[in-house]
């Protein structure tokens, strides 16, 4: 359990690639379950301990995951996520350069149940959800380039797709394009840093999630 930030009410974690942030139909442990139980140890803690889901990451992502520690702080959080009042930016790995250095990318995503994919198109579309990115490359190894991605909109694989759709795949994802797997199981796509108004404080806030400890991630964000 990596904790990178702490208050009374709101607790960050820095997620590794194969874990869940909340329970699914694997009945695998989720993050939510190990941070109550890391709490309830920390703290003595009698019983039930709180901590609340406010966002969710897929679960071959790696990066900040925010979780509230009271109800207030979830209710606050959870508005601020809808209203897109929490900036959200990411780092990813891939093989090929974008067609362009920066650019913002609108796309109308469909979301495809039985294969849990989603679907990336350049037109207005009935049963889409649009989708917005903004990414700039902001450093480059002698295979790969790293992309900022700052998330405008909250779509299913948003980033995944988006950047497979401008012939971009993440690094690992075989779902949306990939060459190869990683040897880790997960995809190089990382939850950089969250910034936003404290929920309780109301104090600019800014967290920043370390990358994973393998060397393409620290050899290609060394001066980044």
């Amino acid at each position: 359990m990596e904790v990178i930030y702490e208050d009374n009410h709101i607790i960050a974690v820095n997620k590794n690639c194969h874990e869940i942030v909340q329970g699914d139909k694997t009945g695998d442990t989720p993050l939510s379950d190990m941070l109550k139980a890391w709490l309830k140890e920390k703290y003595n803690k009698p019983g039930n301990v709180f901590a609340g889901v406010t966002h969710r990451l897929d679960r071959p992502v790696s990066g900040l995951v925010l979780f509230a520690k009271t109800s207030k702080a979830l209710s606050r959080l959870n508005e601020m996520f809808r209203l897109g009042q929490v900036k959200k930016t990411y780092w990813a790995i891939v093989k090929n350069c974008p067609p362009v250095e920066e650019a913002e990318l609108v796309h109308w995503i469909v979301r495809n149940e039985k294969q849990n994919k989603s679907f990336a198109y350049d037109t207005e579309r009935p049963d889409g959800k649009k989708a917005i990115l903004h990414y700039k490359v902001i450093a480059r190894s002698d295979n790969y380039y790293l992309l900022e991605i700052d998330l405008k909109t909250g779509r299913h694989h948003q980033i995944r797709c988006q950047l497979a759709k401008i012939g971009c795949p993440i690094k690992g994802d075989l779902k949306y394009g990939a060459a190869r797997s990683n040897k880790d199981g997960g995809i190089s796509l990382h939850s950089r840093c969250a910034s936003f108004i404290h929920p309780v404080s109301k104090e600019e806030l800014t967290i920043t999630a370390p990358v994973p400890e393998d060397n393409l991630w620290k050899d290609i964000t060394a001066g980044s």
